[in-house]
């Protein structure tokens, strides 16, 4: 009986990606491997775009016949999953460090921005099914763990996970796609809608657009003046904190629920004084302190945001430079 290794009840490409699929038998004289084609093929869309990826042009960036290609991977299909597996790598932080819920979770999703910037051709692979690669599982479980003290049931966590990754991964298509538009275009401001301003002062009048005329005429609607499109991460930034304000509240509507005194009923009689009783001045004045340094650690976190982002932005415009 042979003792090569059978694939077990994977599609060929995630048995890959696991590392347990059957090697080929036989391959060409110069030895290939999957890792190599996988590099090969990244460095293709990398510089060109999905679309410039095929087996053709991967096997001749690294000097093979097409066929030989095949031996390894059998399909394009199989070729793209194993480019995204192996494009997103999860930089998983140290359990051991302290932070809260929301500080885990930005950066997150920071990591998943960072991905799509970096390999702005992910975007474009169509979303199949859940995530069974190893990497794409990793991605998974460092988001539970961020998650892990949250009264939410797995559903829950899950459909939050979707939720942000479905933001990341449309506002880094928009930002692609503006880029690319603002380097196709002959005057970046056709983009920006700096070209078309004075026009649009004109024909967007108050009567026919009461809220936006103004807003317009402030020049809120367009860019400013030399900024090009993806440059500035104010308005992801914004979304992201309004989403985490939403699961901040939803959390806090479960906690709330599952207290037992939350369910338990009024005080029945009206004729006690309750907001003259010590101990309810007390709690309230703690409520009120609680809140404030709520807002306060918000605010906090929302200036960190604000600059790890323009850190981002600043390495990458030295990495650019370099």
């Amino acid at each position: 009986m042979s003792d090569e290794r059978l694939d077990p009840e994977l599609p060929r490409a995630v048995a890959l990606a696991w590392g347990v699929a059957a090697h080929p038998q036989r391959g060409p004289k110069r030895e290939l491997s999957i890792e190599r084609i996988v590099e090969a093929a990244v460095a293709i869309a990398d510089a060109e775009g999905l679309g410039a990826v095929s087996m053709s042009r991967v096997a001749a960036s690294l000097g093979f016949t097409t066929m030989s290609l095949y031996r390894y991977v059998t399909s394009k299909d199989d070729l793209i999953l194993l480019m995204q597996e192996g494009a997103i790598t999860p930089p998983v932080p140290d359990e051991a460090a302290p932070r809260s819920w929301r500080e885990g979770v930005t950066a997150w999703v920071l990591a998943l921005r960072a991905a799509y910037r970096e390999h702005p051709w992910l975007v474009d692979i169509p979303i199949s099914g859940a995530p069974i690669t190893p990497n794409s599982l990793l991605l998974v479980d460092w988001f539970l763990r961020e998650v892990r003290e949250l009264p939410l049931s797995d559903g829950e966590k899950m459909s939050t996970l979707l939720l942000l990754t479905s933001y990341a991964r449309a506002t880094s298509a928009q930002e692609r796609d503006l880029r690319v538009a603002a380097a196709a275009a002959a005057d970046p401001g056709d983009v920006t809608g700096e070209s078309a301003f004075a026009a649009l002062v004109e024909l967007v009048t108050p009567e026919r657009f009461p809220d936006l005329s103004p807003l317009l005429a402030a020049g809120a609607y367009v860019a400013e003046p030399g900024t090009h499109p993806g440059e500035t991460d104010d308005d992801f930034s914004f979304g992201l904190l309004r989403i985490l304000d939403g699961i901040e509240h939803h959390v806090e509507r479960v906690a709330a629920g599952a207290r037992p005194e939350a369910s338990a009923p009024a005080p029945p009689s009206p004729v006690i004084a309750l907001p003259r009783d010590p101990k309810v001045r007390e709690a309230a004045k703690a409520r009120r302190e609680a809140e404030k340094a709520l807002r306060e650690a918000q605010k906090r976190e929302r200036e960190a945001i604000k600059h790890a982002l323009e850190r981002e932005r600043a390495a990458r415009e030295k990495g650019a430079r370099g």
